[in-house]
């Protein structure tokens, strides 16, 4: 036990933080994700990688945390916003931390969403079913948390090249 949580926990931890609030929230969820694994343990079916089923259950710890927080509060469905193109400079500004940072301070169900999709790679049909939304919401979440992203970029680190279009 001892050797497979020094294999995993600091790539879990990752995957823990980009869900929590703080790091001592990833933690109590990397903790409780590994209580899992281990009495799960015998259930693992060598389906797929081992990495990948301690993955998901470290996301279904986290996400089960954010349900019973009744952090998900249902949003409408809004338009999809149209792209803005950022010049190289401002890009390389931005340290991997400096982003996650700015994903963390998204409403808890925008960065949920985010997370899930760009960086869990989940469809948005999976995700409306995980997260009991529509699919429309779920991408209407993803459309805003990339607004106030690309927004907060802007304040942080520069300027945008691109005209700002939205449609209604």
């Amino acid at each position: 036990m001892a050797k497979l949580y020094r294999q995993f926990a600091p790539k879990m931890f990752g995957v823990c933080l980009r869900y929590a609030k703080d790091s001592t929230e990833a933690e109590d969820n990397l903790q409780d994700g590994f209580v899992k694994v281990f009495n799960n343990l015998k259930s693992f079916r060598n389906d797929g990688s081992l990495e990948g089923w301690i993955r998901r259950i470290m996301i279904n710890v986290s996400l089960e945390k954010i349900r019973k927080q009744h952090l998900m509060y249902p949003v409408e469905d809004v338009a999809i916003y149209d792209s803005i193109n950022y010049s190289d400079d401002v890009i390389a500004k931005i340290s991997a931390d400096d982003l996650m940072k700015l994903i963390q301070e998204l409403p808890p169900r925008y960065q949920l969403v985010f997370n899930l999709y760009v960086i869990e790679g989940m469809s948005h049909q999976e995700i409306a079913d995980e997260m009991s939304i529509t699919q429309g919401t779920s991408k209407s979440n993803l459309a805003r948390a990339r607004d106030i992203l690309k927004k907060k970029v802007q304040e942080n680190f520069g300027e945008i090249n691109a005209k700002n279009n939205y449609t209604a």
